[in-house]
């Protein structure tokens, strides 16, 4: 039985300001991630988007983006 994939959340730095990216989740499909990012987008109040399979939010949301995730059910997502 396949393991479900696991995101991984770094910042990165881009023109001195803080973009959080949410990666390993490339296998649910643009949709379902296109899906996930708006949610998060609207939980947390910030702009974002989709590129190459990875989820990048403004900011230094590392935090909130954890505990986002730690309140779903991996079926959630």
């Amino acid at each position: 039985m396949g393991q479900s994939p696991v995101a991984k959340i770094r910042l990165e730095k881009r023109a001195g300001k803080a973009v959080t990216m949410i990666s390993g989740l490339h296998t649910y499909g643009a949709d379902r991630l296109n899906g996930m990012a708006k949610e998060l987008k609207t939980t947390l109040g910030v702009v974002g988007t989709v590129k190459n399979g990875v989820i990048e939010i403004q900011g230094d949301k590392i935090l909130e983006v954890k505990s986002w995730f730690a309140g779903r059910q991996k079926s959630d997502y």
